[in-house]
């Protein structure tokens, strides 16, 4: 029994917590991290995923539609190590996320002890911030610092903590990061050339970014678009829809290479990218990015964004008010643009139980309140074209384009917005990376909706490779059964073949109970064209 009253590291840095919100802990921990999380006080919840890659996926989710600090726990190098591409995810979807990383006992880190990990600089720079307090007594404030600086850059910061660290006596004097205003609707006081730009321009176009996904930014963009009549794309490969995708104006995502960019913009002479770099490119193809004689304006609170984009002005703010301070400059124009034709629209009429008529079932029976988290490359463009997001944070994707976020991001979400339906769409192979995710659904009663395209392959590297008129090397694997997985973790499942079933089972679905995987069998799509 402890008799002193001043109070440990580790419940010093519980207060902290508490005051930033974080009284969730979601981890996969080992030995260094044990201290910390024995007897924790009843108001600090503790989420276990199996694989850290499913932890900061997770979290990552729920940091994502809570928009505040979210607390993880990783074990040393070996978790830290498997997180890395979770974190790299982490960073590019602006998940704020404070992970604290355990390290071997300081008293004899100089040895080179087992479990002492080489950790600083094992994430590279996707981190906004790595933080090893240079004692036991300074970890609280650094968790604090951490919180601070995953709020204001919407990222993952590292904090590196001995494992002896927790049990130390803290020190009253070594106070924790003070409270401070967190402002991020920052308008510039002057828009420089903006509107300058936009009143000489004759036929302007607009690019909506993940970073506009906000009821304020959507309401901003739509007056916006309709007082200048412009044609509106969601950003190539974007991670969330900064644009109502049903609005007559919307044109869907624009291309990602350069020649079907200066296609899809022919005959504009302006374009204002709101909320995103300019442009982000997959292919490469020659020429220029976009049609000559454009100019381009690029709106974004991302300074790297800012530095990156080859445009004429970067207006740094957030996209809501920026655009909201533009408004009273733009004169009102009128649009003659006939309704978008969707591209896949003939794939809804086939016969043939395709994934088409997949996602058209879904949106029947969701509608537009549902949180779609997409992670089938193959049949990207089919789901975007068919389910339209017609409600900020409809729609979640990895903006680093890896595999294994879509699972357990899926679960992060529905934990936080727990009144919304989630539905994670993904290959079976997508599900492959972060299948362990599925337990922890499981275990929670997490009630989302993974509906698997299962086609027995990696379709969109059969189709890449057929661009380089090649054999691929990998082969099929259509023994594996993702159902049979799904339910040797918890996860109820059913293998679905035909449209009928589908239906069926989409309607008598309860998600109140649990979560449940829908392992939908289709056949491969023929074309890729992102």
């Amino acid at each position: 029994m402890r008799t002193t009253m001043t109070p440990r590291v580790k419940e010093a840095a519980f207060e902290v917590m508490r005051r930033h919100g974080m009284t969730t802990i979601f981890s996969n921990p080992g030995s260094t991290e044990v201290s910390f999380l024995v007897d924790l006080p009843d108001d600090i919840k503790f989420v276990l995923a199996l694989h850290e890659g499913s932890v900061v996926g997770i979290a990552s989710g729920y940091a994502i539609a809570r928009r505040e600090p979210t607390f993880v726990l990783l074990h040393t190098t070996a978790g830290l190590g498997n997180a890395v591409g979770a974190i790299a995810t982490a960073r590019v979807n602006h998940a704020p996320l404070v992970i604290v990383v355990g390290q071997q006992d300081r008293r004899h880190l100089a040895l080179q002890p087992f479990l002492a990990g080489e950790l600083e600089g094992l994430a590279g720079t996707y981190p906004l911030d790595v933080i090893s307090p240079a004692r036991a007594q300074d970890v609280p404030s650094a968790i604090g610092r951490a919180a601070h600086t995953a709020k204001a850059g919407q990222g993952p910061v590292l904090v590196i903590v001995s494992m002896d660290d927790w049990e130390a006596t803290s020190d009253p004097g070594a106070r924790a990061s003070a409270e401070t205003l967190f402002q991020p609707e920052t308008t510039p006081a002057d828009l420089g050339e903006l509107p300058h730009l936009i009143a000489a321009s004759e036929h302007p176009a607009i690019v909506a970014g993940s970073a506009n996904d906000s009821e304020d930014g959507w309401a901003a963009l739509i007056e916006l678009a309709e007082r200048l009549g412009s044609p509106v794309w969601q950003e190539a490969f974007g991670s969330r829809a900064g644009f109502p995708q049903d609005h007559r104006l919307y044109r869907g995502q624009l291309p990602a290479d350069r020649t079907r960019v200066r296609q899809a913009l022919a005959g504009h002479d302006l374009l204002v990218v709101v909320g995103a770099a300019a442009l982000r490119q997959y292919p490469f193809a020659d020429g220029t990015l976009v049609p000559e004689d454009m100019r381009v304006v690029v709106i974004t609170s991302d300074l790297e964004e800012a530095r990156r984009s080859p445009a004429d002005l970067a207006v740094l703010g957030d996209p809501a008010s920026v655009v909201q301070a533009l408004l009273p400059s733009v004169s009102q124009r009128t649009d003659t643009f006939p309704p978008r034709v969707l591209i896949n629209s003939t794939a809804l009429k086939a016969r043939e139980f395709r994934a088409a008529q997949v996602f058209a079932q879904l949106d029947a029976t969701f509608g537009p309140d549902a949180i779609i988290v997409e992670e089938s490359p193959s049949t990207r463009p089919l789901l975007e074209d068919i389910i339209p997001t017609r409600r900020p944070l409809g729609f979640l994707s990895a903006a680093m384009g890896g595999l294994g976020f879509a699972v357990p991001a899926a679960i992060g979400l529905k934990m936080a917005l727990p009144d919304r339906p989630v539905i994670a769409v993904v290959g079976d192979g997508s599900s492959l990376y972060a299948i362990q995710s599925l337990w922890t659904a499981a275990h929670h009663d997490v009630g989302v909706l993974f509906v698997v395209m299962a086609n027995g392959r990696y379709a969109v590297m059969d189709r890449l490779a057929e661009r380089h008129e090649g054999k691929p090397p990998w082969p099929a694997f259509p023994e594996v059964s993702i159902g049979g997985l799904a339910r040797s973790l918890g996860c109820p499942a059913q293998r679905i073949e035909d449209s009928a079933a589908l239906q069926t089972t989409l309607r008598d679905v309860d998600l109140s109970a649990g979560p449940m995987l829908l392992e939908v069998v289709v056949p491969v799509e023929e074309t890729f064209a992102p």
